[in-house]
């Protein structure tokens, strides 16, 4: 029996963008021969859905805030990169207004996540 897991959109994003990071990195570093600043967003974009899927299996409420607060520094600094390599000419403008969509959908749903989460365990932290 497999155990089905109720679709959870954050891990969606977050994988999708994942694969798109990895295909940017190969089309940038074969065709346009960028290789810097395409392994710090490959480092950074990849480490947001590493972190999201560690925080399905998180230790505590901490560790899960945690983990999501990872995801969101690295969709920070994926954000960062993609700018830079659109800017130097590396990304058209098509290319980069589609990831920067994403990343901005992944950053809006983390912080939802991460605030949602807070005020929620600070609700029941007052009820004891």
């Amino acid at each position: 029996m497999v155990l089905q897991r109720r679709e959870n959109v954050i891990v969606m994003k977050a994988d999708a963008f994942t694969d798109r990071i990895v295909k940017m990195y190969q089309f940038l570093t074969t065709n346009r021969y960028e290789s810097i600043m395409t392994k710090q967003i490959l480092r950074s974009g990849t480490s947001i859905g590493a972190n999201v899927a560690e925080s399905i299996n998180a230790q505590s409420t901490a560790d899960f805030i945690n983990k999501l607060n990872i995801a969101l520094k690295e969709a920070d600094e994926s954000h960062y990169w993609l700018k830079k390599l659109h800017t130097g000419g590396y990304l058209k403008d098509s290319e980069f207004e589609s990831m920067e969509k994403d990343v901005i959908e992944i950053i809006k749903l983390l912080t939802s996540i991460i605030k949602t989460k807070k005020r929620n365990t600070e609700s029941l932290d007052s009820h004891k």
